[in-house]
């Protein structure tokens, strides 16, 4: 038996190990990170964390906002691109529903008022989505650059907007969107596993889902296969500014104002939740479970920092620390899988 054949049974053993951690690592830290703040409430305050239900509410709420723009980023990611701008896409669709609202309300009343104000925050998103595709999809401009110009041209436009201040809007079937609950559960948290469940079914059961992967595994092998790239990649850019701008929406009606900074502090978290849910800034790998799994990570490291009285800055530092971790996993994975088929 020579030393390739003895080392590949054990190769092959290793790469299985290391896909399986790559993909149930995010599951595991989640849970730890449970555990501790379970320990700690126990030992400090002598109260639960988990068994907790305005803990539980307060860590989903924490999660949509930078969830909805985990869901876009996820298609944008996976297809090998990067969106920065979606944060100020979100600032903008809030701002212009709250700004729409505010001056429709007296005269149409807060049915048709609430209704135009959502249907103008996605129509008012497909701009920079549609130029996002149209730079990087039939221009060749970097996805990287292309997003970043539109996270200028979006914030601008969002402060000019909204006069340089936030929007306040008053309106009751709003308020029931952002604040109240249904059988126990906040209907934020409830249309967001809507979305969830629909981009779940999207990217893991339909031709588009596959095209996205096709594209992100080898630009070059899905032209060739037929698939009309450019239009696809239009359409992914499209869906993430969606997304944001109904992030943006469910802001508004959480705070009752649009900010068009609202989405600022969130685009770091959105990247984050899609890279520590297991997919590659490289494009061809990534999931909707692994980014919901990533988010509520993120939520939870922010929740209960506050929760045990730690600065809120540790916040940025311990999400730091999760995305070079989900990195070094990721690149494990790869170095092995690569050796694995070396050896074969």
């Amino acid at each position: 038996m020579t030393t390739l054949e003895a080392s590949s049974p054990l190769a092959a053993r290793q790469a299985v190990v290391v896909r399986w951690l790559a993909v149930a690592w995010s599951w595991l830290f989640l849970a730890l990170l449970l555990v501790f703040f379970e320990v700690w409430a126990r030992a400090a305050y002598d109260t639960s964390f988990l068994l907790n239900r305005f803990n539980i509410q307060s860590i989903t709420l924490f999660a949509v906002a930078p969830l909805l723009l985990a869901l876009g980023q996820t298609l944008v990611i996976i297809s090998g691109g990067i969106d920065l701008s979606v944060g100020f896409t979100m600032g903008l669709a809030a701002v212009i529903c709250a700004r729409l609202m505010q001056w429709l309300d007296p005269a149409l009343g807060p049915e048709l008022s609430l209704v135009i104000g959502i249907l103008a925050a996605f129509a008012v998103a497909l701009i920079p989505g549609l130029t996002n595709g149209y730079l990087i999809a039939w221009l060749g401009v970097p996805a990287f650059i292309g997003t970043l110009g539109m996270y200028g041209i979006a914030r601008g436009t969002g402060f000019l907007a909204a006069g340089g201040t936030t929007v306040p809007v008053r309106n009751e079937y709003l308020a029931f969107l952002g604040n109240d609950r249904i059988l126990g559960i906040p209907v934020p948290v409830i249309i967001t596993i809507l979305v969830v469940l629909l981009m779940h079914y999207v990217l893991s059961q339909s031709r588009f889902g596959q095209y996205t992967y096709a594209i992100g595994g080898n630009r070059e092998a899905a032209i060739r296969a037929g698939i009309n790239v450019k239009r696809h990649t239009m359409a992914i850019y499209v869906i993430a500014a969606l997304c944001a701008a109904m992030s943006g929406v469910l802001y508004t009606a959480r705070f009752s104002a649009g900010a068009a900074q609202a989405g600022e502090p969130l685009l770091l978290d959105a990247i984050a939740a899609v890279v520590i849910g297991g997919a590659s800034l490289f494009g061809g790998s990534g999931t909707i479970i692994g980014t919901v799994i990533g988010a509520l990570i993120i939520a939870v490291i922010q929740y209960g920092l506050v929760f045990i009285n730690v600065e809120p800055f540790w916040q940025f530092v311990a999400v730091g620390v999760v995305i070079i971790i989900s990195v070094l996993v990721d690149q494990s994975r790869s170095r092995l899988t690569g050796a694995h088929q070396e050896d074969r």
